[in-house]
């Protein structure tokens, strides 16, 4: 696996008294639990409860840095600053300033004479680089800062590898079963499609927040009918929002894929079930469901 600078990411900074709160009434998951000094998963998502943008969202010392596709930076930043009233939080884009380097596996953070942080929290800093890891059981990390400091500890690789860098993490992202949007499939899916309340990215017992009531609705009533699914490609031409169908007939529309050798792997949100009464889906016919590292439960 190639690790290095991940160009297609960008960062939302929130600085100020008030972020960790303002953020608290605006994305899915629990604010507070950052204070525990680990990176959360969160959506934030439109009023009617469709995922505009999957955040992950990690306690720097400079502020909470959300880290989210770099096309959805702008609208993002847009759209959240319509609600920050008279709240104490300054939401900047500081992609610019703060690169996002991905690194596969613990040996190549110690070879940059940088700190591995444990799976509990799961982040340090050290010499004004925050280090994050992906998720507890994970051996994947973030490295956040400047791209002067991160070159000079040699881990943001070489420009000509930057397509097979960021052909490897959407992979890595793809078999671990994250969720991600991107312009095309942005405001299209509730978070549970997008199986958010099986990767540790909703909170059900926090406060309100915006797209709450559609989310928890959803939750509670059990019609989840559409679910993130692993799935094989084949050939290398597909894109995120296209158009799929399995063979048994349910269809469903890609949000991430990754090419592999001469074929792809792909995370797409599917129909659960396919009624007797309904007509095959549209769109091009996947070669395989694949595994997920955790259970997706049955529709009630």
């Amino acid at each position: 696996m190639h690790s290095g600078r991940l160009v297609q990411l960008g960062i939302l900074r929130f600085s100020g008294a008030d972020g960790a709160e303002f953020l608290q009434g605006q994305v899915s998951n629990d604010t507070r639990r950052l204070a525990a000094g680990g990176p959360l998963l969160a959506a934030y998502s439109s009023p009617q409860g469709r995922v505009l943008a999957v955040m992950h969202l990690v306690p720097h010392s400079s502020g909470i840095l959300a880290i989210l596709p770099r096309e959805l930076v702008a609208p993002s930043i847009e759209r959240l600053r319509k609600f920050v009233l008279r709240a104490k939080v300054q939401i900047d884009d500081v992609s610019e300033t703060i690169a996002v380097v991905g690194v596969h596996g613990s040996d190549a953070i110690a070879r940059a004479g940088l700190p591995v942080p444990a799976p509990t929290p799961g982040y340090l800093e050290a010499d004004g680089i925050g280090i994050a890891r992906m998720a507890q059981e994970a051996d994947r990390f973030w490295l956040l800062g400047a791209t002067a400091s991160l070159e000079a500890r040699a881990v943001t690789g070489s420009p000509e590898d930057r397509d097979a860098i960021e052909r490897d993490w959407r992979l890595a992202d793809i078999r671990a079963g994250l969720p991600q949007v991107y312009g095309p499939t942005s405001e299209v899916f509730v978070a549970q499609m997008l199986n958010l309340d099986l990767t540790d990215g909703i909170s059900f017992s926090k406060g309100c927040y915006t797209g709450q009531e559609i989310i928890a609705r959803t939750q509670h009533l059990g019609r989840i009918k559409r679910r993130l699914t692993r799935l094989q490609l084949p050939g290398g031409a597909w894109r995120v929002g296209d158009a799929v169908r399995l063979a048994d007939g349910r269809g469903g529309r890609l949000t991430e894929v990754a090419r592999v050798a001469e074929d792809s792997e792909a995370l797409a949100v599917v129909n659960v079930e396919r009624s007797a009464f309904e007509e095959a889906a549209k769109g091009e016919l996947a070669g395989a469901e694949l595994p997920l590292p955790y259970a997706v439960p049955a529709p009630a």
